[in-house]
């Protein structure tokens, strides 16, 4: 198998996992967010697990095109976001932390619970563990059982890492990012409004963090460290 077939194969295996992701951090969003008195997101449709209403042109469609086309080793994207209108919660302080803490919290539930599912196919095909774990194609031949539980496996591996990975970025303390709303919600009046009036150019923020890493070795020093970290501690945990 070449290596441009080899990547399209491995893409095809986070395209399904990367999707699920996104939808359900945006969906327990609103969820959360609707449970706490603020039905905004249920109004707007978006409390569904169809992904439709919750695709993005930039984030669902052309994020990962771009990967695809540059032939990233890892797909990246993210969903529109739900409407949450916060002054309609019970307690619209607490209540933020709750509703942007819901998002990551989903992603470690997805990522333990495909740890799970992983190691249930491990325990009924053990053969299969360093398949799954490559990144290429073995182009060994197997019965339909290995056939179909190999690529499971597979996109389960990356469900972990995707999912470990949207968590963490989202818990950056920048605004309006998850980590931030929820470190406005914690600190104190005046630190809070401090950190709120970054909102406006919070993403700029996070796109120079990524783009000019190289030179700030910021994400490169903290952040993909402890993407890996906590990936390895998941699938030690749920491997065994």
């Amino acid at each position: 198998m070449s290596y441009l077939q080899n990547m399209f194969l491995m893409l095809s295996y986070q395209l399904l996992p990367l999707l699920f992701a996104m939808v359900l951090h945006e969906f327990a969003h609103g969820w959360v967010a609707n449970l706490l008195g603020d039905p905004t997101a249920r109004q707007a449709g978006r409390l569904t697990l169809n992904p439709r209403p919750h695709v993005d042109p930039v984030g669902t469609v052309l994020f990962p095109a771009m990967c695809l086309i540059l032939q990233s080793p890892i797909f990246f994207g993210y969903a529109k976001p739900v409407p949450v209108n916060f002054q309609n919660l019970n307690n619209p302080k607490r209540d933020m932390v709750l509703v942007a803490a819901a998002g990551p919290g989903m992603n470690l539930l997805l990522a333990v619970a495909s740890g799970i599912l992983l190691r249930i196919i491990l325990m009924v095909d053990p053969s299969l563990a360093s398949e799954i774990f490559s990144l290429r194609s073995s182009g060994i031949s197997h019965d339909m059982t290995a056939m179909v539980l190999l690529p499971i496996g597979k996109m389960l591996v990356f469900s972990i890492y995707i999912n470990v990975l949207l968590m963490l970025f989202n818990l950056l303390p920048i605004p309006p990012l998850d980590g931030g709303r929820i470190a406005v919600g914690l600190l104190p009046y005046q630190q809070a409004r401090t950190l709120s009036g970054l909102e406006p150019y919070g993403m700029m923020i996070v796109i120079i963090l990524v783009a000019f890493d190289s030179q700030l070795q910021i994400m490169g020093t903290f952040f993909w460290p402890l993407v890996d970290v906590a990936t390895m501690a998941i699938l030690s945990g749920t491997l065994g």
